[in-house]
């Protein structure tokens, strides 16, 4: 197309997607080597909301997502991610599991075969199988967690309704080494999240974790994938809290290259199912005690479901906010991604007797690693973030000889030969060889120079095996951004019979970090107050323009029950104010009972008049 009277032309070509954020790059070459060619630009789509749009969904099950409808304090704070415009869109996620319903109607139009597969029975198509009692109707509960379509007046919303999801078939079979390397490197290039809820027997008596051809998948998605900028693994930290299992014996939960995250009940409480180990390292709600309501989701035969938790319910969410994260930045890393999931963590109200300070003064838990995700806090961190230097490495060999363990080992490793590599720690692992008499009695602790402690493996009384461990490889995020030059100690400590015996063979302290100060950058946090002017009692009494006053504070959106509008009728103040829907509306665009959008649970929305009636 030739632009009228200008000496632009449009070009269009097949081989990008019309939603590309990343140059194609054969085509990028050839124009800038071209001499004839003065200036040139890859259009790409534009974020442009309309002001003024209502942010809350009107879902009619939206009223029961009380873990991002305001309904908590705090919630996941998705309203906020919302109202500044992200909803996912651009971002491919994939869920690995045990099918996808892809015709369901609230994921019909955010489904994307191009991130699916079925490695069960070989095809291109992931529908679960259903007869046999239903029972794969967990993919495509996950995958109604972070993309169900919103406002379309099915079901609820998902975190990141406007994403792409796909599917990936792989339980429902016998599960090898090599269909979940197969699945973890699905279109690398193409899909940018993997979210997964699976690994070994949460039995609290299995060491295991990816087999060889699995490792090589993750290595090579966070060196590959993307683009470079490295596959997003999102993963389930476990459900073995019942059997005292610990996620540091779970080889995929506790790789650098996956995000383990955590579960918490609405009341802050942990749940019983809940295990905990250092490799957490976020946390979001996966059931509620004080209701029958649970996380609201998608389920098999085209329904709707309030019923679905455990930890594999609390994965979906946080994959679906790192899709608001990468839409608000594409080009964050991997690692990237986690130093903002640290920083958009809050300890809030969880509840746990191990919360401690490290030593960069951030408060970190085994049960949850750094805290409650906030959606809000994540975009805003996201959009300001400055790239981090490479990742360095640096091992230190610690045993040389054989020790005996008893009652008791401590074992002290000067790592001044990293300081000159790591000035700021990311991920520390202690790799191990042992044997001992009863594996589950032994309790194998980690403190660093700065005087954190993180212990990487709790007592687990049905782990009975006389096998130790064979060069098994413990990961801790506790340290993350300390400085680890210093003295490190590992005590290995005797919980159970004093007849115990076992010998360490060998003891590696893996550190990873960068060379740069990584805690001289501001935290995301330290937000500035948005507010202009406070009263006497320290309400917010000016907002700006482009914020809304409610309840004494600033918002960027208006929550349910609420709606936007001009704080008086006269032009010169542009304040903006939240006012009161009326009692029968949900949501709403004004305060009579005619101006309802959307309407509380049981109550039926009447569309020609905008009314929401009794049940």
């Amino acid at each position: 197309q030739v632009m009228e009277g200008e000496p632009f032309y449009h070009f269009s070509h097949r081989g990008t997607r019309q939603r590309a954020l990343s140059r194609h790059w054969g085509w990028h070459m050839r124009l800038t080597r071209d001499p004839q060619v003065l200036w040139f630009e890859q259009q790409t789509l534009k974020r442009r909301s309309k002001r003024g749009t209502a942010v809350v969904p009107t879902d009619p099950w939206f009223p029961k997502q009380w873990y991002m409808n305001n309904d908590i304090q705090p919630d996941l704070n998705i309203l906020t991610a919302w109202s500044r415009g992200y909803t996912g869109l651009g971002v491919v996620l994939t869920v690995l599991d045990d099918g996808l319903e892809k015709d369901h109607p609230d994921l019909a139009a955010n489904y994307d075969p191009l991130a699916s597969y079925d490695f069960n029975s070989n095809d291109p198509d992931p529908q679960p199988r259903y007869g046999d009692g239903d029972k794969n109707w967990h993919g495509t509960r996950c995958a109604g967690e972070v993309a169900a379509v919103a406002n379309n007046g099915v079901c609820g919303a998902g975190v990141a309704y406007n994403a792409k999801i796909g599917g990936v078939r792989m339980l429902d079979g016998s599960i090898m080494d090599i269909v979940e390397a197969q699945a973890l490197s699905l279109q690398p290039q193409y899909i940018h999240i993997y979210s997964a809820s699976w690994g070994p027997e949460d039995d609290g008596r299995t060491v295991d974790g990816p087999g060889v051809l699995a490792t090589a998948a993750f290595h090579r998605g966070v060196v590959q994938g993307r683009g470079g900028l490295g596959s997003i693994f999102i993963w389930a930290s476990g459900n073995g809290g019942t059997n005292y299992d610990n996620c540091n014996c779970d080889g995929y939960t506790n790789s650098i290259y996956t995000v383990s995250v955590g579960s918490v009940l609405g009341d802050g409480h942990r749940p019983l199912y809940g295990e905990s180990c250092p490799a957490i390292l976020t946390t979001t709600y996966s059931s509620r005690t004080t209701s029958k309501v649970q996380i609201v989701t998608t389920d098999l035969h085209h329904r709707c479901t309030d019923k679905h938790t455990g930890t594999s319910a609390s994965a979906p969410l946080a994959a679906g906010m790192v899709a608001l994260a990468l839409e608000a930045n594409p080009a964050l890393t991997w690692r990237d991604l986690q130093h903002l999931i640290i920083r958009a963590s809050k300890p809030a109200h969880l509840q746990a007797e191990d919360w401690a300070e490290n030593g960069v003064g951030r408060r970190v838990s085994h049960y949850y690693g750094y805290g409650l995700l906030d959606a809000g806090l994540l975009v805003q961190a996201a959009t300001t973030w400055t790239g981090t230097r490479p990742q360095e490495k640096c091992s230190v060999q610690a045993v040389q000889v054989p020790r005996d363990i008893g009652s008791r080992l401590t074992i002290s490793i000067d790592v001044s030969s990293c300081s000159k590599s790591i000035r700021s720690l990311e991920h520390v692992q202690v790799q191990l060889s042992l044997s001992y008499s009863r594996r589950g009695d032994l309790v194998v602790a980690l403190s660093s120079p700065m005087g954190t402690t993180s212990t990487l493996v709790t007592v687990r009384p049905y782990d009975t095996s006389q096998d130790g461990y064979k060069d098994w490889t413990f990961m801790s995020t506790h340290f993350w951004d300390e400085n680890p030059k210093g003295i490190w100690t590992l005590r290995l400590e005797n919980r159970g019979d004093a007849q115990n015996t076992g010998q360490l063979t060998s003891f590696i302290l893996h550190l990873h970090g960068t060379d740069e100060d990584m805690p001289a950058r501001r935290s995301a946090a330290t937000a500035t107050d948005e507010c202009l002017r406070r009263n006497g009692q320290g309400a917010c009494e000016d907002c700006g323009s482009s914020l809304y006053t409610h309840q004494g504070s600033c918002l960027s959106y208006c929550p349910p029950r609420y709606y936007g509008r001009a704080r008086s009728a006269t032009p010169r103040d542009t304040a903006l104010v939240c006012a009161s829907c009326h009692p029968s509306c949900y949501t709403c665009q004004g305060s009579s009972a005619n101006n309802c959008t959307s309407c509380p649970s049981g109550h039926t929305f009447q569309d020609i008049t905008h009314t929401c009636q009794q049940p």
